[in-house]
């Protein structure tokens, strides 16, 4: 029994070390293909696509003395337009069988070019010649249509449609892929009243049945969608009116620089209800800054009438104090002025009352304090001040 052996590597050599032989004298080559041997490689390719046997696209060939070319454009070309045209959209339907898109759209393009070519003496004229083209033409657009549709070239698809309709008003598979292309450029009133417009014609057509019911359903869902974001708008705009609203009538000033720093969700808000100007209290980013030891801690939502007393509480000790400087009893809170001058915010005093004074401003949306320890607060103000001359 013969057995498939894995050859090694040398093989080829030592085989061909082995069975060495006189080389025999090569046959001299056909006319034809006598120069091939002063040609290159890529040159004897281009050589052999004017045969019939290699070519691959009849339009490579442009050697006018290619007598079995010519002839076979002859062949392919003869006949009146609508003929080639027809040949065209049959080689065209062959593709678009074989699901070749690309291929398929360009047999109908050529179909239609065929009917724009001037008609030869001999063609036969009259009015059941121009019914045959425009059977052929709106062949060819109407399947170059679905083409464009499964190309996912949706615009061309509804200009050939369109052109379709100009011609037959009644074609329903130009109103189904219009709808379908519509559709897909999410232009659903539009693709809804083509849809209707081939129903109009056809009734029971399922596929425009099934199709209208879609195009409704997604119609629906934006227009709720739609609805819903105004919603949120109209209460969003509502919201920042009522929190300005707030703001004013604790007589609060606030100033937004050129440059305010992202604080992402953190801002100032009006709890529970941001719409409830009477009921709810005012909440405030707060940066509590360690100006001695170059530290800080954010508090996302300081309340109106929650003093700095309430955040100590959880705040004090801080990690990093080694010598203990800050403890609940033996720290202070300060706050810059307007004007740059320095404010003592009582432990137990609420915010609220320390901002509706007039002399503090919430800058950028957040509330900036300092705290310090007892000892070391007399030193850090007189080192402000000298900063401030």
């Amino acid at each position: 029994m013969s057995r498939v052996e894995e050859l090694s590597d040398d093989h080829d050599h030592l085989s061909a070390t082995a069975n060495a032989t006189p080389a025999m004298p090569m046959p001299p080559l056909p006319p034809h293909l006598a120069n091939t041997n002063k040609m290159s490689i890529d040159e004897v390719a281009a050589d052999l696509k004017k045969s019939p046997f290699f070519m691959t696209s009849i339009d490579d060939v442009t050697d006018e003395d290619n007598i079995e070319m010519e002839a076979i454009r002859a062949l392919m070309y003869e006949g009146t337009r609508a003929e080639v045209a027809e040949g065209f959209r049959e080689q065209g339907n062959e593709m678009a069988q074989a699901k070749k898109w690309a291929d398929g759209k360009e047999f109908y393009t050529k179909g239609l070019a065929a009917l724009r070519v001037e008609r030869k003496a001999v063609d036969p004229k009259g009015e059941e010649e121009d019914k045959r083209e425009m059977m052929v033409k709106e062949a060819c657009l109407v399947n170059r249509a679905l083409c464009h549709l499964e190309l996912k070239n949706f615009r061309s698809c509804t200009l050939d449609c369109q052109s379709v309709l100009a011609l037959a008003p009644t074609n329903v598979k130009a109103h189904y892929r219009l709808s379908l292309a519509l559709l897909a450029l999410q232009k659903l009133p539009d693709a809804l009243f083509a849809c209707a417009a081939g129903l109009a014609h056809q009734p029971n057509n399922s596929a425009l049945v099934a199709l209208h019911a879609r195009i409704s359903s997604q119609i629906s869902a934006a227009e709720t969608r739609s609805n819903k974001r105004l919603e949120e708008e109209k209460r969003r705009k509502t919201e920042a009116e009522t929190l300005i609203a707030a703001i004013k009538l604790r007589k609060i000033t606030t100033r937004i620089t050129e440059k305010p720093p992202d604080l992402e969700d953190a801002s100032i808000c009006l709890v529970p209800d941001p719409l409830a100007l009477a009921t709810s209290t005012l909440t405030f980013p707060l940066l509590l800054l360690y100006p001695l030891h170059a530290q800080s801690d954010f508090i996302k939502a300081f309340g109106e009438e929650q003093s700095i007393s309430s955040h100590l509480e959880y705040l004090l000790p801080l990690p990093w104090d080694e010598k203990q400087e800050y403890c609940h009893n033996s720290v202070e809170a300060y706050m810059e002025t307007k004007e740059g001058g320095l404010l003592k915010w009582g432990k137990k005093v609420p915010l609220l009352k320390v901002l509706s004074g007039g002399k503090v401003e919430v800058v950028d949306g957040i509330v900036r304090a300092n705290l310090l320890p007892k000892a070391r607060a007399e030193e850090w103000i007189r080192e402000m001040k000298k900063r401030k001359k």
